[in-house]
């Protein structure tokens, strides 16, 4: 009677201690074995599970960072491309405004040059036409002259051999 309380199902009170030792030892039993079966694995993936997800942040986080990073980076190239097409747009318009003045230089120059050309020729050629008008002169005034000397004329002659030689000047002419 003693012993009837660790004998299971036995006795008639609720509390039958020999029922809670065997549940509880087969609660540790159960307890130690998915310990060792179940729980180890289990922890284990759950541990896995825990570092994949605080990788994927730690990636994600890293990722977030890096594609920041470049875009800051694409602004400053974008930036820096900009600021050195703008430099080379303004040298080039400055290349081209003092390629303009060269041109504009050098035309000025030719066609002073070409004028200061066609004065002198013009020059040489008034000259020419002059110094042709003095011999053509001087061979009139010769002509007239022998003529004169050779045969006295009246006035009458005189104002007709003018106008002969005049007009023998203009056929030479």
């Amino acid at each position: 009677m003693y012993l009837d309380y660790l004998v299971l199902g036995a006795g008639a009170s609720k509390f039958n201690n020999g029922d809670i030792i065997a549940t509880l030892a087969i609660f540790l039993v159960l307890m130690f074995l998915l310990k060792k079966v179940a729980w180890g694995p289990l922890m284990g993936i759950m541990q896995q599970r825990e570092e994949l997800v605080a990788s994927e942040i730690e990636a994600a986080e890293k990722a977030r960072k890096e594609s920041h990073q470049f875009l800051e980076e694409q602004k400053s190239l974008l930036k820096e491309a900009r600021t050195e097409a703008q430099s080379i747009v303004e040298g080039a318009k400055k290349q081209g405004e003092l390629q303009k003045d060269e041109i504009l230089t050098a035309a000025r120059n030719e066609a002073n040059r070409l004028k200061e050309s066609a004065l002198r020729e013009i020059e040489s050629e008034k000259e020419k036409a002059i110094a042709a008008v003095r011999d053509e002169v001087v061979s009139l005034s010769v002509l007239a002259a022998s003529k004169v000397l050779s045969k006295e004329i009246s006035e009458a002659d005189n104002r007709a051999l003018i106008e002969e030689t005049i007009a023998k000047a203009g056929e030479a002419r």
